[in-house]
């Protein structure tokens, strides 16, 4: 039995052998896929909304129906210091597999991926950290001069730090050919922290969300960047992609609805036998914010401009 073991073992050892060496924050590859990811979308990057947010690129990410597209957006960093590393997909072994970001104190190799706006491939020119504020480099990254006034202007380090590379959104044979530098290597040892909350959320907003599906928008996506996470921006959109105009419902909004007032209906009408056929002032307090939590959201939707007739 042990000899019939020894060649399973020793090809697994080789196997992990063969792997890169993992950084910190890159522990192992977390998804590994035999389709390579569509080229990034070109679009337009939203003003910074405010001071000290740090852009995060969009990248495609795979769900349970394939590739989808995370929008880009401005978030805030963990803590004042801290820059962002993308995360890139990285062809090896006949496999695409998934490697994370973080945040740290340098930005490290993300796969030689000109992902844009200050991520031409290698390092991060849109910004640096100086007196515990961020100031942003308004040659390579939008921002809204009126809110946020730490900003400098350097064209020189976008020659110098961009990869040409067709859009490409994977490293390895097919895609970049690129390959971390000492420097760059160096960073994987230092301290990193994982994706904050609010990244994580949006992430999971784009994945619930059809339009986002490589499959669905051909490479185009609905939502390609956001100026903040905003789960309700996707809902717009969807709405958007359904034909949907202002003061509309859709019938999933309409059996939502009905499907709260018949339980609050049910609730009324208990209470009301129990009190002689009147609501106490707690119980009509009661109905009014259900009722509102129940059509708020979809107000909101409704009536939004983006979602009004042209």
């Amino acid at each position: 039995m042990r000899k019939a073991l020894l060649p399973a073992i020793f090809a697994v050892l080789i196997a992990l052998f063969l792997l890169p060496a993992p950084s910190s924050a890159q522990v192992a590859v977390g998804i590994s896929v035999h389709i390579g990811p569509p080229v990034l979308p070109v679009y337009a990057q939203p003003p910074c909304p405010t001071e000290g947010y740090i852009w995060t690129p969009g990248y495609w990410a795979w769900g349970p129906d394939g590739y989808y597209w995370v929008p880009g957006v401005w978030v805030a960093p963990p803590r004042v210091g801290l820059l962002w590393t993308p995360g890139y997909w990285g062809f090896v072994g006949g496999a695409y597999g998934w490697h994370a970001g973080y945040w740290g104190p340098h930005v490290g190799f993300y796969g030689g991926i000109n992902y844009g706006f200050g991520y031409g491939g290698v390092g991060f020119v849109g910004g640096r950290w100086g007196g515990g504020h961020f100031v942003y480099n308004t040659a390579v990254v939008n921002v809204n001069t009126t809110v946020v006034h730490n900003i400098y202007v350097d064209k020189t380090v976008i020659n110098n730090t961009t990869v040409v590379n067709n859009h490409y959104a994977f490293n390895g044979e097919g895609g970049v050919a690129a390959r971390p530098t000492s420097t760059e290597m160096s960073y994987e040892h230092e301290q990193h922290v994982q994706p904050t909350g609010n990244q994580l959320s949006h992430e999971q907003t784009a994945r619930a969300d059809h339009n986002q599906l490589a499959s669905v928008n051909h490479g185009r996506p609905a939502t390609a960047s956001m100026d903040k996470v905003d789960g309700r921006r996707f809902n717009q959109q969807a709405r958007i992609g359904q034909g949907v105009h202002s003061g509309q419902l859709t019938p999933g909004e309409t059996a939502h609805l009905e499907h709260q007032q018949q339980n609050i209906n049910q609730q009324v009408k208990t209470d009301r036998q129990a009190n002689g056929g009147k609501l106490t002032n707690t119980e009509k307090k009661q109905v009014n914010h259900e009722q509102n939590n129940a059509s708020r959201q979809i107000y909101k939707d409704k009536h939004n401009d983006k979602t009004a007739p042209k």
